[in-house]
Order: structure tokens, then C-alpha cells, then sequence
């Protein structure tokens, strides 16, 4: 692939270009030169912006050498790199891109071109620009497919969301308010833009064989993104879940009490103790699911509108309300249980189906109980702040 040169009148904005290296004293001193020689010959005024993660192999010294500002962040990780580095950057636009020249410091004036076109965040997309060598098959395999698992859960359009040559304007990244620290922090951002609704844009990219010895683990950093990709969607990971298996549980509570011929007279209680197992497992799950979108809108302050109109509609006192409903219902049933044992003499129980859904009811009571005092919790950041 050619790399286009613009044509347009050169930026106007200060350039930041932010690259993480660790022990990378083979590539980072043309690095460096690279990216300032781009710089100065698109009529850009700008910086460089290196970041020592710890080098032990003097990459540091060796870019402080050629010029660039180095900044130290000793806490190991790609993303505690780049959150270093990013807080350092004086750019009105901040170019990140990895030490290791896989990446052509000649695309620079296409990033910075899409940014002052409007895009807020842009990234490469290498997927149709891989030299030979320059990314193993499980990595043209994992990638496509966590970032099409990304773009399922969170609607967005990105096809290389890993891709380590991206730009965005630094306004915005208080907005983004990135946090993680390792490899996962590019699927972060791409996760916080969609969601703050950021004109995210993705432009094609050669990919070109790495210089030195690879810092990636594809199992370990893969499962980090999708870790997070899970993490940052507690409706896929806890709610959808806990909705099925309560669901399930009822169904098949209400199968063994009317007793229909689906199963068995022998197996109606254990049919019964795996369905009221399906139901606390299943509360357990909605409350955690609750709990993270809760999160998520104190202390992440992510958008969440069904959240905030429950969080308008229901209550404390609601929740303990409910708890309060189910668990009598719970303790009413011991009740009966507790009669009919001592009517028939202190000896076998006539009914354990009863028993088995008064047990059921007194947990599900207490988790509705913990889990409304959780909530309720979590939600005073918020109060404070509105004060």
C-alpha cells in the first residue's frame, strides 16, 4: 500500500505523538526521528512524547538523545504507558503509536487529517495491510473475532479495535476517562467513545514485521480484552444470564407443584431443588448485574437512561418492601412445614416441596434485602455530588 500524502493546507493544532517503549533500544532512536521528521515535514508543530515503562536496556536515555520528551512510568503495562504518556501530551491531537515500527510514522498526516475533518477518535484497521511475517495466525484469527464480538455488544463499527496506531483529540479524554493498564486499554477506548457517542472513525493501515523481541501474549492479552469486553456489559455477563436461569427455575418449580407428567413422580424434588437453585443463582446474578450498572453510572459516570429511570422510579424502601413480602411468604411456609411435622408425629415430612420453596424464598429474601442496601450505597456518590 502507498501511503497517501495530503495535499491540504497542514494542521493548524499542535501534535502530540505519544509512543510507550519498553526495551526497545533497537527501533527507538528511528522511532523518534520518524516521528519528528513527519512532523517537520508536514508543517505540523508538535511533540514527541516517549515513555519509559521500565526499560532496563537504556531505551530511555537513547530517546531523551534524540530529542524526544521522556516521560518515566515505572508500573509495567501497555495501558499505564499510555495513560502516562496521554497525561503528559500537550497536543491538541495526540497520535499514539507503538515503538517496535510496525507501523509507518508516515501515516501521521492521515490520522491528523480525519481529526480535523470532525473524528473525535480514529483508529487503524491492519487487518487487509498485514506484510508477510508481521502477525501470527492466531492473531489474524483472535482479532477479527474480539473485535466483531465488540462491535456485537456495543454497536459499534470498528473491525480492528486492537490496532496500536490510533489518534484522537485531547479533549476528550476526560471524557473517555480511561482506567485499565494493561493490553485491554485499546479496547477501552474503543468501548468509552461508542459509548459517549464519539465520532469514531477507522482508517486502513499497513501492519509491517516487528523489530526485537514481542512483548505480546496472544492467550494472556486476549483473554484480557475480553474480560473486559464482558466486564464493561454487566447486562450480556449478569443480567440476560440471571433473567434465563431465574425464568428456567420457576418454570420448572411450577412443572413439579402442578405436577404435570413432563418428568417423573420420582424425580418432581430433585426437578425441584435444580429449579430453586436456578432461581437463587438467577436473583444472584440480576443483583450483581444491578450493582455493576450502578457502578457504572456513579463512579464511571457512564450514560445508562433505563438505569437512571429505575433509579427514579425504585427506592430503597422498595426493595426492602419486596424482601420483606417474600421473605414472610418464605417464613409462612416454614410454618406450615413446621405444623404438619408436628402434627404427623415428629417424623418424616409429608411434604419436602414445601420445604424446599420456603428455603428458596427466605434466601432470595435475604439476597433482595443485601442487594437493595448495596444499591443504595453506591447510588450516595451521587447524592453527594448533586448536593
Amino acid at each position: 500500500m502507498t501511503v497517501a500524502v495530503s495535499t491540504e493546507s497542514p494542521s493548524t493544532r499542535f501534535v502530540s505523538v505519544v509512543i510507550p517503549c519498553l526495551d526497545e533500544a533497537e527501533t527507538i532512536v528511528e522511532c523518534v526521528n520518524s516521528a519528528r521528521a513527519v512532523l517537520d515535514d508536514g508543517g505540523f508543530e508538535g511533540e514527541v512524547i516517549v515513555v519509559d515503562n521500565g526499560s532496563t536496556d537504556g531505551s530511555g536515555d537513547l530517546a531523551r538523545a534524540s530529542g524526544a520528551l521522556v516521560v518515566d512510568e515505572p508500573r509495567r503495562g501497555y495501558g499505564s504507558a499510555y495513560l502516562a504518556g496521554l497525561a503528559a501530551a500537550r497536543g491538541d491531537y495526540i497520535v499514539m503509536v507503538d515503538a517496535d515500527l510496525t507501523y509507518d510514522f508516515r501515516e501521521i498526516p492521515r490520522f491528523v487529517d480525519e481529526l480535523e475533518d470532525g473524528a473525535e477518535l480514529v483508529v487503524g484497521n491492519r487487518l487487509k495491510g498485514v506484510q508477510p511475517g508481521a502477525m501470527s495466525w492466531l492473531s489474524r484469527v483472535g482479532n477479527p473475532l474480539l473485535s466483531g464480538f465488540l462491535n456485537a455488544l456495543y454497536g459499534t463499527n470498528i473491525h480492528d479495535a486492537h490496532c496500536g496506531m490510533r489518534a484522537l483529540r485531547r479533549e476528550v479524554l476526560p471524557v473517555l476517562n480511561m482506567r485499565t493498564v494493561g493490553m485491554e486499554f485499546a479496547s477501552e477506548m474503543v468501548i468509552r467513545a461508542t459509548r459517549e457517542q464519539l465520532d469514531v472513525r477507522e482508517i486502513p493501515i499497513e501492519l509491517h514485521p516487528r523489530v526485537g523481541t514481542s512483548k505480546l501474549s496472544p492467550f494472556r492479552d486476549g483473554w484480557r480484552h475480553l474480560r473486559l469486553i464482558l466486564v464493561y456489559n454487566p447486562t450480556f455477563l449478569f443480567l440476560l444470564p440471571g433473567a434465563f436461569m431465574l425464568l428456567t427455575g420457576l418454570l420448572i418449580a411450577l412443572v413439579v407443584f402442578v405436577q404435570l407428567p413432563i418428568v417423573g413422580r420420582e424425580l418432581y424434588i430433585h426437578s425441584l431443588i435444580l429449579g430453586c437453585l436456578l432461581i437463587i443463582i438467577g436473583v444472584q446474578a440480576i443483583g450483581f448485574g444491578l450493582c455493576a450498572r450502578a457502578y457504572g453510572v456513579y463512579f464511571i459516570s457512564e450514560q445508562d437512561q433505563l438505569f437512571q429511570r429505575l433509579r427514579t422510579r425504585f427506592r430503597l424502601e422498595h426493595g426492602l418492601l419486596l424482601a420483606a413480602i417474600v421473605g414472610v411468604a418464605g417464613f409462612a411456609l416454614f410454618g406450615v412445614v413446621v405444623g404438619q411435622w408436628v402434627a404427623g408425629g415428629f417424623g418424616e415430612l409429608s411434604e419436602a416441596r414445601l420445604a424446599i420453596l420456603a428455603a428458596t424464598l427466605v434466601v432470595v429474601a435475604a439476597q433482595v434485602f443485601f442487594t437493595s442496601f448495596m444499591l443504595s450505597i453506591l447510588g450516595l456518590r451521587r447524592r453527594r455530588e448533586d448536593v
